[in-house]
């Protein structure tokens, strides 16, 4: 039987394992050490706080709080009008690329943004009378 430290100290390796090269944790990553914990006999919910606890002392990004962050201020910026427009869309960049703390390019954030945008279905967004912002980010972006 291993002793609470002992369970600590192994989990907090298996994060440190997994973020040691890049410093971020994405969802495959997290969920293989939940996986870990629940092995260990360590309540999901102890896990991810302790997995968020290990990240931030270790200032470590992972990848679905920024996803909830990104989740959070795309609806809030849909909330006045129901859409989105490029200037409410690059201060999510903003937001997103400082909470990321240069882990991630800003080719993947967006990808990440938009995303989002997609799965909740706050895609509506507001265009010019002659351009398509979100269409050409899209294609630039190899998702359209």
């Amino acid at each position: 039987m291993s002793s609470i430290d002992e369970i600590k100290k192994r989990f907090v390796n298996e994060i440190k394992l997994r973020a040691y090269d890049d410093k971020y944790i994405d969802k495959n990553e997290e969920r293989e050490i939940l996986q870990i914990a629940i092995q260990l006999n360590v309540n999901i919910d102890s896990a991810r706080a302790a997995l968020v606890q290990v990240c931030d002392d270790n200032e470590y990004v992972m990848e679905s709080q920024l996803i909830k962050q990104i989740k959070d201020q795309v609806e809030a910026a849909s909330s006045d009008d129901g859409r989105i427009d490029q200037k409410e869309f690059d201060m999510i960049l903003a937001s997103t690329k400082s909470a990321a703390k240069n882990r991630k390019s800003d080719r993947e954030l967006k990808k990440m943004i938009v995303q989002v945008m997609e799965d909740t279905g706050y895609n509506k967004v507001k265009t010019g009378w002659f351009s398509d912002w979100y269409s050409a980010l899209k294609k630039e972006l190899g998702m359209a």
